[in-house]
């Protein structure tokens, strides 16, 4: 069992509705819910109390708008406002984040998707990410709701970060609760030789933050091994070879299939996962399908990362705890 025993042994029960785990570590699928109707609050205790279980449920066959999606949000955080959205997001809703698989960036500073994703996923394990993981207070939960996806492919991917931490040995996990990193937007992206745009949006744009290696779960009391594929530089008072093999050691160690679940998705399908607890791996084997794929997502705001010895995370450039 790795989830705090207080949570575990907190179990909400509403009539009709039922909370059906899909995997070992990771995942459940609540029925008898309709996110498009006020939520009373003992269904809300229920689903925060899943989502904190299992860190990450899923609900299937949801008739949501944009503003139910932004109401079922505010009933358990307060939803984070992007100055910055692009010009697909829905007008008159700041709250939300429509994510269509056009790989807009690419096109934006001048690449084509296959160059795009080279650059950028310089090993296997660099799409692995929480959301907004370089910020110093990274969003607490990510609501994701799907509007069309394709007949088949497009899966996403979650894996528990509190079970993975208490896989690891105990003198291992002893060295790394004392460990710092640095997460910074961009790491790994290859420049390309020529002018590259995109570089120089990461170096104006640039958001950095020192993490601990281990954090404390505010609501749980789990540790979490915070780390990621997408944004960690590298470990603190470390040398780069020994920082790259432990880090790589350590994502290795978060995404075994044992800690993972995979959801299939659908049209009014939603998922619901605690960002501060797992880490995602946006899906790439559908582009080549010809179908798309539209999603809509609203984050709550988070707070800022404490480890095991107490100390908060640093803001180092680009971050603001509690300004977007």
């Amino acid at each position: 069992m790795t989830t705090h025993r207080t949570t575990a042994d907190r179990t909400e029960r509403v009539e009709g509705v039922e909370v059906k785990p899909v995997a070992g570590h990771i995942g459940a699928e609540i029925t008898g819910v309709d996110l498009a109707k006020p939520l009373d609050d003992g269904v809300v205790a229920l689903i925060r109390q899943a989502v904190l279980r299992w860190k990450v449920v899923f609900f299937r066959g949801q008739e949501l708008d944009h503003a139910g999606h932004i109401a079922v949000a505010r009933r358990f955080g307060e939803p984070v406002v992007l100055p910055h959205r692009g010009p697909h997001s829905p007008p008159g809703f700041p709250e939300i984040e429509t994510t269509a698989d056009r790989l807009e960036l690419a096109g934006r500073y001048g690449m084509e998707r296959d160059e795009w994703l080279h650059r950028r996923r310089h090993t296997l394990l660099r799409g692995w990410h929480c959301d907004y993981g370089a910020r110093v207070d990274p969003p607490a939960a990510t609501i994701l709701r799907a509007e069309t996806v394709p007949p088949y492919g497009g899966d996403t991917t979650w894996a528990n970060l509190a079970a993975a931490y208490a896989g690891l040995s105990a003198p291992v996990r002893a060295f790394v609760d004392g460990l710092r990193a640095e997460h910074r937007l961009g790491v790994g992206y290859q420049p390309r030789p020529v002018d590259d745009a995109y570089a120089h949006r990461l170096l104006d744009q640039q958001v950095v933050s020192v993490h601990p290696l281990v954090r404390v779960h505010p609501e749980t009391g789990e540790r979490v091994l915070f780390v990621n594929g997408y944004y960690v530089e590298e470990i603190v008072g470390l040398s780069r070879p020994e920082s790259t093999a432990i880090l790589e050691m350590l994502v290795e160690q978060a995404v075994r299939p044992e800690y993972t679940v995979r959801f299939r998705w659908e049209p009014g399908s939603v998922a619901f996962w605690d960002n501060r607890a797992t880490i995602h791996l946006a899906p790439g084997d559908h582009t080549h399908v010809g179908s798309p794929r539209i999603m809509h997502r609203v984050m709550l705001a988070g707070d800022v990362p404490v480890g095991v010895d107490g100390t908060p995370s640093e803001p180092v450039t680009g971050t603001e705890a509690g300004r977007w």
